[in-house]
Protein backbone atom coordinates (compact mmCIF):
# COMPACT_ATOMS: atom_id res chain seq x y z
CA UNK A 1 0.00 0.00 0.00
CA UNK A 2 1.43 3.72 -0.95
CA UNK A 3 1.40 5.78 2.40
CA UNK A 4 -0.70 9.01 1.93
CA UNK A 5 2.01 11.62 1.00
CA UNK A 6 0.51 14.82 -0.06
CA UNK A 7 1.52 18.25 -1.18
CA UNK A 8 -0.70 21.58 -1.98
CA UNK A 9 1.32 25.09 -2.49
CA UNK A 10 0.03 28.49 -3.78
CA UNK A 11 1.35 31.43 -4.61
CA UNK A 12 -1.05 34.23 -3.83
CA UNK A 13 -4.49 34.91 -4.02
CA UNK A 14 -7.18 38.11 -4.55
CA UNK A 15 -8.36 39.80 -7.72
CA UNK A 16 -7.06 36.88 -10.10
CA UNK A 17 -9.34 36.89 -13.44
CA UNK A 18 -9.21 35.41 -17.27
CA UNK A 19 -9.52 39.04 -18.03
CA UNK A 20 -6.64 39.91 -16.33
CA UNK A 21 -4.30 37.28 -17.75
CA UNK A 22 -3.10 36.72 -21.01
CA UNK A 23 -2.10 32.76 -22.58
CA UNK A 24 1.85 33.40 -21.73
CA UNK A 25 1.08 34.61 -18.51
CA UNK A 26 -0.98 32.49 -17.33
CA UNK A 27 1.05 29.73 -18.61
CA UNK A 28 4.30 31.03 -16.87
CA UNK A 29 2.34 31.21 -13.93
CA UNK A 30 0.97 27.16 -14.08
CA UNK A 31 4.52 25.48 -15.28
CA UNK A 32 6.13 27.46 -12.26
CA UNK A 33 3.37 26.19 -9.52
CA UNK A 34 3.73 22.78 -11.65
CA UNK A 35 7.66 22.63 -11.23
CA UNK A 36 7.69 23.70 -7.33
CA UNK A 37 4.68 20.70 -6.57
CA UNK A 38 6.78 18.58 -8.40
CA UNK A 39 10.24 19.52 -6.31
CA UNK A 40 8.10 19.42 -3.14
CA UNK A 41 6.40 15.95 -4.16
CA UNK A 42 9.83 14.24 -5.48
CA UNK A 43 11.12 14.79 -2.02
CA UNK A 44 8.06 12.57 -0.31
CA UNK A 45 7.81 9.96 -3.06
CA UNK A 46 11.48 8.84 -2.08
CA UNK A 47 10.83 9.30 1.82
CA UNK A 48 11.74 12.15 2.60
CA UNK A 49 10.75 14.33 5.23
CA UNK A 50 7.40 16.63 5.43
CA UNK A 51 9.74 19.83 6.70
CA UNK A 52 12.49 19.43 3.66
CA UNK A 53 9.71 18.94 0.77
CA UNK A 54 8.18 22.08 1.86
CA UNK A 55 10.92 23.89 2.09
CA UNK A 56 12.24 23.26 -1.15
CA UNK A 57 8.79 23.94 -2.60
CA UNK A 58 8.57 27.27 -1.20
CA UNK A 59 12.86 27.55 -2.56
CA UNK A 60 11.27 27.21 -5.87
CA UNK A 61 8.74 29.41 -5.39
CA UNK A 62 10.70 32.50 -3.68
CA UNK A 63 13.78 31.71 -7.23
CA UNK A 64 10.58 32.52 -9.71
CA UNK A 65 9.76 36.27 -10.17
CA UNK A 66 6.60 35.64 -11.08
CA UNK A 67 5.05 35.40 -7.06
CA UNK A 68 5.92 37.91 -4.46
CA UNK A 69 8.70 36.08 -2.61
CA UNK A 70 12.26 35.92 -2.68
CA UNK A 71 13.42 37.14 -6.30
CA UNK A 72 9.50 38.77 -6.81
CA UNK A 73 9.66 40.57 -3.42
CA UNK A 74 7.80 44.05 -3.81
CA UNK A 75 9.17 47.17 -2.68
CA UNK A 76 8.54 48.92 0.21
CA UNK A 77 7.89 52.46 0.05
CA UNK A 78 11.41 52.90 0.72
CA UNK A 79 12.45 51.11 -2.83
CA UNK A 80 14.02 48.39 -0.94
CA UNK A 81 12.66 44.78 0.43
CA UNK A 82 11.65 43.75 3.15
CA UNK A 83 10.95 39.87 3.21
CA UNK A 84 9.14 37.22 5.72
CA UNK A 85 9.25 33.70 6.33
CA UNK A 86 8.25 30.72 8.41
CA UNK A 87 7.79 27.28 8.85
CA UNK A 88 6.95 24.40 11.28
CA UNK A 89 7.27 20.93 11.62
CA UNK A 90 4.30 18.84 12.76
CA UNK A 91 6.30 16.05 14.51
CA UNK A 92 7.31 18.64 17.42
CA UNK A 93 5.92 22.05 16.85
CA UNK A 94 8.92 23.13 16.58
CA UNK A 95 9.18 26.25 14.23
CA UNK A 96 11.19 29.37 13.18
CA UNK A 97 10.29 32.62 11.19
CA UNK A 98 12.23 35.83 9.68
CA UNK A 99 10.62 39.01 9.64
CA UNK A 100 12.12 42.25 7.22
CA UNK A 101 15.02 40.00 5.56
CA UNK A 102 16.71 42.03 2.78
CA UNK A 103 19.67 40.16 1.78
CA UNK A 104 18.98 36.47 2.33
CA UNK A 105 17.71 34.89 -1.22
CA UNK A 106 15.69 32.43 0.23
CA UNK A 107 14.14 33.43 3.38
CA UNK A 108 12.49 30.02 3.59
CA UNK A 109 15.89 28.52 4.71
CA UNK A 110 16.67 31.36 7.20
CA UNK A 111 13.71 30.40 8.99
CA UNK A 112 14.92 26.71 9.23
CA UNK A 113 18.17 28.03 10.28
CA UNK A 114 16.31 30.05 13.15
CA UNK A 115 14.31 26.60 13.76
CA UNK A 116 17.52 24.59 14.00
CA UNK A 117 20.69 26.95 15.04
CA UNK A 118 18.63 28.65 18.02
CA UNK A 119 16.73 29.11 20.73
CA UNK A 120 14.57 31.59 19.25
CA UNK A 121 11.47 31.05 17.29
CA UNK A 122 11.11 34.58 14.83
CA UNK A 123 13.78 36.69 14.13
CA UNK A 124 14.06 40.17 12.29
CA UNK A 125 16.04 42.36 10.30
CA UNK A 126 19.11 43.02 11.06
CA UNK A 127 19.84 40.11 13.18
CA UNK A 128 17.74 37.48 10.58
CA UNK A 129 20.32 38.93 8.22
CA UNK A 130 23.50 38.34 10.56
CA UNK A 131 22.58 34.85 11.15
CA UNK A 132 22.12 34.14 7.63
CA UNK A 133 25.47 35.16 6.90
CA UNK A 134 26.99 33.82 10.06
CA UNK A 135 25.68 30.24 8.61
CA UNK A 136 27.26 30.98 4.89
CA UNK A 137 23.65 31.39 3.58
CA UNK A 138 23.43 32.42 0.08
CA UNK A 139 22.68 36.52 0.20
CA UNK A 140 22.28 39.12 -2.98
CA UNK A 141 22.37 42.66 -3.48
CA UNK A 142 19.31 44.75 -4.00
CA UNK A 143 19.49 44.51 -7.78
CA UNK A 144 18.88 40.71 -7.58
CA UNK A 145 15.51 41.38 -5.81
CA UNK A 146 14.46 43.88 -8.83
CA UNK A 147 12.15 42.76 -11.17
CA UNK A 148 10.17 46.01 -12.97
CA UNK A 149 6.57 45.04 -12.60
CA UNK A 150 6.98 45.32 -9.43
CA UNK A 151 9.01 48.35 -9.52
CA UNK A 152 5.96 49.84 -11.81
CA UNK A 153 3.59 48.86 -9.18
CA UNK A 154 5.69 50.74 -6.43
CA UNK A 155 5.42 54.14 -8.51
CA UNK A 156 1.51 53.95 -9.17
CA UNK A 157 1.75 53.08 -5.63
CA UNK A 158 3.72 55.92 -4.73
CA UNK A 159 1.28 58.43 -6.66
CA UNK A 160 -2.13 57.19 -5.55
CA UNK A 161 -0.36 57.15 -2.19
CA UNK A 162 -1.55 53.44 -1.52
CA UNK A 163 -0.08 50.47 -0.38
CA UNK A 164 -1.48 47.56 -2.60
CA UNK A 165 -1.50 44.05 -1.99
CA UNK A 166 1.10 42.42 -4.34
CA UNK A 167 0.00 43.06 -7.85
CA UNK A 168 -1.60 45.62 -9.29
CA UNK A 169 -4.41 45.63 -11.79
CA UNK A 170 -1.74 45.65 -14.81
CA UNK A 171 -0.85 42.22 -14.23
CA UNK A 172 0.08 42.06 -18.04
CA UNK A 173 2.68 43.63 -17.70
CA UNK A 174 4.75 41.19 -15.41
CA UNK A 175 7.86 39.69 -16.32
CA UNK A 176 8.41 36.62 -17.36
CA UNK A 177 10.88 34.15 -16.35
CA UNK A 178 14.19 35.46 -18.58
CA UNK A 179 12.87 38.18 -19.40
CA UNK A 180 15.88 41.30 -19.07
CA UNK A 181 14.13 43.66 -16.40
CA UNK A 182 14.72 47.88 -16.84
CA UNK A 183 17.06 49.57 -14.92
CA UNK A 184 15.84 51.16 -11.92
CA UNK A 185 14.90 54.47 -12.08
CA UNK A 186 14.60 57.08 -8.74
CA UNK A 187 11.74 56.59 -6.80
CA UNK A 188 8.53 58.99 -7.43
CA UNK A 189 7.83 61.30 -5.31
CA UNK A 190 5.53 59.68 -2.27
CA UNK A 191 1.37 61.39 -2.23
CA UNK A 192 0.14 61.70 0.79
CA UNK A 193 -0.56 57.85 2.59
CA UNK A 194 -3.77 56.81 2.68
CA UNK A 195 -5.46 52.97 3.63
CA UNK A 196 -4.72 50.08 1.20
CA UNK A 197 -6.55 49.41 -1.45
CA UNK A 198 -8.16 45.67 -0.90
CA UNK A 199 -9.05 44.45 -4.01
CA UNK A 200 -5.66 43.50 -5.24
CA UNK A 201 -3.72 40.01 -5.16
CA UNK A 202 -2.27 39.20 -2.07
CA UNK A 203 0.76 37.55 -2.74
CA UNK A 204 2.43 35.44 -0.37
CA UNK A 205 3.82 31.51 -1.26
CA UNK A 206 3.37 28.79 0.99
CA UNK A 207 3.60 24.55 1.07
CA UNK A 208 2.13 22.02 3.41
CA UNK A 209 2.82 18.51 2.98
CA UNK A 210 2.29 15.19 4.61
CA UNK A 211 5.31 12.18 4.34
CA UNK A 212 5.18 8.69 4.15
CA UNK A 213 5.98 8.71 7.93
CA UNK A 214 3.16 10.36 8.96
CA UNK A 215 4.77 13.90 9.57
CA UNK A 216 3.23 17.46 8.62
CA UNK A 217 5.10 20.59 7.86
CA UNK A 218 4.35 23.90 6.66
CA UNK A 219 5.93 26.61 5.33
CA UNK A 220 5.23 29.97 3.84
CA UNK A 221 7.15 33.35 2.43
CA UNK A 222 6.13 36.43 1.23
CA UNK A 223 7.49 40.07 0.35
CA UNK A 224 4.68 41.77 2.23
CA UNK A 225 2.66 44.67 0.40
CA UNK A 226 3.57 47.28 -2.45
CA UNK A 227 4.73 50.84 -0.79
CA UNK A 228 4.01 49.22 2.98
CA UNK A 229 6.00 51.76 5.65
CA UNK A 230 7.09 51.44 9.17
CA UNK A 231 8.37 47.74 8.75
CA UNK A 232 5.03 46.62 8.63
CA UNK A 233 4.93 42.70 9.43
CA UNK A 234 1.79 40.25 8.07
CA UNK A 235 0.92 36.81 9.25
CA UNK A 236 3.20 35.06 7.27
CA UNK A 237 5.71 34.99 9.86
CA UNK A 238 3.52 34.35 12.61
CA UNK A 239 3.11 30.89 13.99
CA UNK A 240 -0.53 30.06 14.29
CA UNK A 241 -1.89 32.91 11.86
CA UNK A 242 -0.10 32.72 8.33
CA UNK A 243 1.90 29.77 9.11
CA UNK A 244 1.27 26.22 11.33
CA UNK A 245 1.65 22.53 11.55
CA UNK A 246 1.06 19.55 14.22
CA UNK A 247 0.56 15.81 13.70
CA UNK A 248 -2.42 15.48 15.02
CA UNK A 249 -4.43 17.99 13.09
CA UNK A 250 -3.22 19.56 9.97
CA UNK A 251 -0.78 21.66 8.38
CA UNK A 252 -1.72 24.85 7.08
CA UNK A 253 -0.14 27.83 5.14
CA UNK A 254 -2.28 31.07 4.50
CA UNK A 255 -2.28 34.17 2.12
CA UNK A 256 -4.49 37.44 2.29
CA UNK A 257 -5.15 40.35 3.67
CA UNK A 258 -2.71 39.83 6.57
CA UNK A 259 -4.20 42.08 9.38
CA UNK A 260 -7.17 39.97 9.06
CA UNK A 261 -5.24 36.78 9.46
CA UNK A 262 -3.27 38.15 12.20
CA UNK A 263 -6.54 38.99 13.93
CA UNK A 264 -8.11 35.66 13.09
CA UNK A 265 -5.49 33.35 14.27
CA UNK A 266 -6.22 31.56 11.16
CA UNK A 267 -3.87 28.38 10.89
CA UNK A 268 -4.61 27.82 15.09
CA UNK A 269 -8.51 28.51 14.54
CA UNK A 270 -8.46 25.76 12.09
CA UNK A 271 -6.37 23.43 13.77
CA UNK A 272 -8.07 23.63 16.71
CA UNK A 273 -11.88 23.43 14.95
CA UNK A 274 -10.34 20.05 14.36
CA UNK A 275 -8.94 18.84 17.51
CA UNK A 276 -11.36 20.09 20.02
CA UNK A 277 -14.26 19.96 17.33
CA UNK A 278 -14.19 17.12 15.26
CA UNK A 279 -14.52 19.08 12.62
CA UNK A 280 -13.04 17.56 9.43
CA UNK A 281 -10.33 19.63 7.42
CA UNK A 282 -12.90 20.46 4.71
CA UNK A 283 -14.97 21.83 7.19
CA UNK A 284 -12.73 23.38 9.49
CA UNK A 285 -10.98 25.52 6.60
CA UNK A 286 -14.64 25.86 5.22
CA UNK A 287 -15.72 27.39 8.35
CA UNK A 288 -12.85 29.66 9.26
CA UNK A 289 -12.28 31.28 5.80
CA UNK A 290 -15.86 32.09 4.41
CA UNK A 291 -17.92 32.30 7.89
CA UNK A 292 -15.13 33.67 10.03
CA UNK A 293 -12.38 35.38 7.75
CA UNK A 294 -15.50 36.91 4.79
CA UNK A 295 -18.01 38.57 6.82
CA UNK A 296 -15.08 40.95 8.36
CA UNK A 297 -13.36 41.62 4.95
CA UNK A 298 -10.88 38.86 5.48
CA UNK A 299 -9.94 38.63 1.83
CA UNK A 300 -7.99 35.43 0.74
CA UNK A 301 -7.38 31.92 1.10
CA UNK A 302 -4.70 29.01 2.35
CA UNK A 303 -3.53 25.38 1.60
CA UNK A 304 -3.61 22.85 3.84
CA UNK A 305 -3.37 18.69 4.50
CA UNK A 306 -4.13 16.68 7.54
CA UNK A 307 -2.99 13.59 9.43
CA UNK A 308 -4.76 11.58 6.54
CA UNK A 309 -3.03 13.31 3.74
CA UNK A 310 -6.51 14.71 2.70
CA UNK A 311 -5.69 18.34 0.94
CA UNK A 312 -7.83 21.53 1.00
CA UNK A 313 -7.16 24.25 -0.89
CA UNK A 314 -10.19 26.82 0.08
CA UNK A 315 -9.96 30.62 -0.76
CA UNK A 316 -12.85 33.62 -0.72
CA UNK A 317 -11.34 35.77 -3.53
CA UNK A 318 -12.01 35.94 -6.94
CA UNK A 319 -8.91 33.23 -7.11
CA UNK A 320 -5.92 31.48 -6.01
CA UNK A 321 -2.70 30.57 -7.50
CA UNK A 322 -2.52 27.05 -6.23
CA UNK A 323 -1.42 22.94 -6.82
CA UNK A 324 -1.45 19.83 -5.22
CA UNK A 325 -0.40 15.90 -5.88
CA UNK A 326 -1.08 13.47 -3.52
CA UNK A 327 -0.61 9.19 -3.68
CA UNK A 328 -4.21 9.07 -4.24
CA UNK A 329 -4.85 12.07 -6.67
CA UNK A 330 -2.50 12.94 -10.15
CA UNK A 331 -1.36 16.71 -10.16
CA UNK A 332 -3.75 19.94 -10.40
CA UNK A 333 -2.93 23.34 -11.04
CA UNK A 334 -5.54 25.89 -10.90
CA UNK A 335 -5.62 29.79 -10.85
CA UNK A 336 -9.35 30.87 -10.96
CA UNK A 337 -12.54 29.25 -9.13
CA UNK A 338 -13.00 25.82 -10.39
Amino acid sequence: MIPPIALALHGGAGTISPALMTPEKEQAYQQALREATEIGYAVLARGGSALDAVELAVRSLEDCPLFNAGRGAVFTHEGHHEMDAALMDGRNRAAGAVAGVRTVQNPIRAARLVMEKTDHVLLAYPGADELAREYGLATQPEEYFFTQHRYDQLQEALREGRMRLDHSQALPNATVPGETPATPAPLAEPAAFVSEDPKRKMGTVGAVARDAQGHLAAATSTGGMTNKRYSRIGDSPIIGAGTFADDRTCAISCTGHGEFFLRAMVAHDISCLMEYRGLSLAEACRVVVHDKLAPIGGEGGLVAVDAAGNVALPFNSEGMYRASRTAAAPLYVGIYRD
